[in-house]
C-alpha cells in the first residue's frame, strides 16, 4: 500500500518556515509575541524547576523541523513537519546522517511520532488522520483516524498518549484511536497548554511547551504537572535561524538510560543529564 497522495513533495530544502500554527490569522511574528506574553502570564511554572547538563552533541539536519523523536534500537527516528517537507526518518546519532527517508505527501504537515510492536504511528496536524507505517521498512500500512488536532504522541506500553495544543492528554488504542481516557494537564491548579512533543520515561510523560525552553513532567494518572526542566541557554539565540527555531523533541534510551533533546531547525541535539533543583551546585550550560 502506498501512502495516500494529492500532489508531489517538494524537495525544495526548508531555510525559514512558511507555515507555523496561526490560528488567529496574524502575521507569524505578531502571534509570536502574543504568545510569548499569554504564556509568561499564564504558564509562569509553579512546581520547581531543575536544570541540565550538557553530556554530549550530536549533529542535527538544520532543514529539519523537527515534530516527533524516539531512539530504538540504536538509531534516532524523527518525523518532520510542514506542509510539502514533511518526512519520517531513520537517523545515525552519531553523525546525524539520514539512514532511511520516506517523505510524507504534501497534504499532511507531519507531527509526533512513537513506536508501537513492529510500527511506527506518525500524526498530522489538522488532517485528522494518523499514518501507520512498517518499522523495518518504513512501508506505509494504514491511516487512523482521530478526532481534532494532533501534536505530540509516545506511549505506555498500553496505551498511545496524544497531545493536541490544549491542556489535555488524550489516552488511546492503539490499534483503533478510540480514546479510553484523557487528563488535564494542571501545574498547582492552573491549566498548561500548548503542550507538544511527548516521551514516556520512568513512569512519567515528559512534554514540551510550544515556544518555551520547558520541559513539562507530568503524571499519566492525574495530569499533575510533578516538575520542571528548564533548558534555557541549551541553543542559544544566535543560532536559530527563525523565531519557530524552539526547542521540540524529547527521546530517551532507556537501555543506557541517555536522554535526548533538540529542536526544530536546530543544527544540534543534545544529550542531557537532568540536574534535580535540590542539586543545582552544578552549572547548568556546563558542556563536556
Amino acid at each position: 500500500m502506498s501512502l495516500p497522495s494529492q500532489s508531489a513533495v517538494s524537495k525544495t530544502p526548508v531555510h525559514v518556515p512558511q507555515r507555523s500554527r496561526n490560528w488567529l490569522g496574524l502575521p507569524g511574528l505578531s502571534l509570536v509575541f502574543l504568545l510569548t506574553a499569554t504564556l509568561a502570564s499564564t504558564l509562569a511554572p509553579a512546581a520547581e524547576s531543575d536544570t541540565y547538563q550538557v553530556v554530549h552533541t550530536y549533529p542535527h539536519d538544520q532543514q529539519a523541523y523537527t515534530q516527533g523523536l524516539i531512539y530504538l534500537d540504536g538509531h534516532l527516528y524523527e518525523s518532520t513537519g510542514l506542509n510539502g517537507h514533511s518526512s519520517l526518518r531513520m537517523e545515525d546519532l552519531e553523525t546525524g546522517s539520514i539512514l532511511h527517508l520516506q517523505d510524507v505527501p504534501s497534504q499532511y504537515f507531519a507531527e509526533g511520532l512513537t513506536q508501537w510492536g513492529s510500527t511506527l504511528i506518525q500524526l498530522t496536524w489538522q488532517s485528522h488522520v494518523a499514518l501507520v507505517y512498517d518499522r523495518a521498512s518504513f512501508h506505509f500500512l494504514r491511516t487512523l483516524p482521530y478526532p481534532g488536532e494532533g501534536w505530540g504522541l509516545t506511549q505506555d506500553g498500553k496505551s498511545l498518549i496524544l497531545s493536541d495544543g490544549t491542556a489535555a492528554l488524550r489516552f488511546l488504542d492503539p490499534e483503533t484511536f478510540h480514546e479510553l481516557r484523557h487528563v488535564t494537564v494542571k501545574d498547582h491548579g492552573a491549566p498548561v497548554t500548548q503542550i507538544n512533543e511527548l516521551e514516556f520515561i520512568h513512569g512519567q510523560i515528559y512534554a514540551n511547551i510550544w515556544h518555551t525552553d520547558r520541559i513539562a513532567r507530568i503524571s499519566p494518572a492525574t495530569g499533575k504537572v510533578l516538575g520542571w526542566i528548564d533548558l534555557t541557554g541549551l541553543l542559544p539565540e544566535r543560532q536559530r535561524s527563525s523565531p519557530e527555531a524552539v526547542l521540540n523533541g524529547i527521546a530517551y534510551d532507556a537501555e543506557h538510560d541517555r536522554l535526548f533533546v533538540t529542536g526544530k531547525l536546530w543544527p544540534a541535539l543534545f544529550e542531557i543529564k537532568v540536574i534535580p533543583a535540590q542539586s543545582k551546585s552544578v552549572p547548568a550550560n556546563h558542556r563536556k
